[in-house]
């Protein structure tokens, strides 16, 4: 099993931009993939992005060119860069670490674009 705690969501003006941050802890070794998802008001989860093990990246097309996942082996954390930020990209974004055994999410973190 994986604990994932998410931060780095506020409130950004239209064109702004937010790193969100993933820390992972647990059977870190497992992990096949993590992903960063949001979930708007009224509307179904969907993802954004999603890193594998071994480190190919698949985006949305919600996210291509505007949105960057990275991240740092060494402090076992995702992030997800967030350029030219829309009131559309409003939501609680969620991050999940998939393996063998175990599909975990973290609370979420609120991101809000507005001005």
């Amino acid at each position: 099993q994986v604990q994932v705690v998410e931060s780095g969501g506020g409130l950004v003006q239209p064109g702004g931009s937010l790193r969100l941050s993933c820390a992972a802890s647990g059977s870190i070794s497992s992990i096949n993939r993590m992903g960063w998802y949001r979930q708007a008001p009224g509307k179904q989860r969907e993802l954004v992005a999603a890193i594998f093990s071994g480190g190919d990246i698949n985006y949305a097309d919600l996210a291509k060119g505007r949105f960057t996942v990275s991240r740092d082996n060494a402090k076992n954390t995702v992030y997800l860069q967030m350029n030219s930020l829309k009131p559309e990209d409003t939501a609680v974004y969620y991050c999940n670490a998939y393996g063998g055994w175990f599909d975990d999410w973290g609370q979420g973190t609120q991101v809000t674009v507005s001005s």
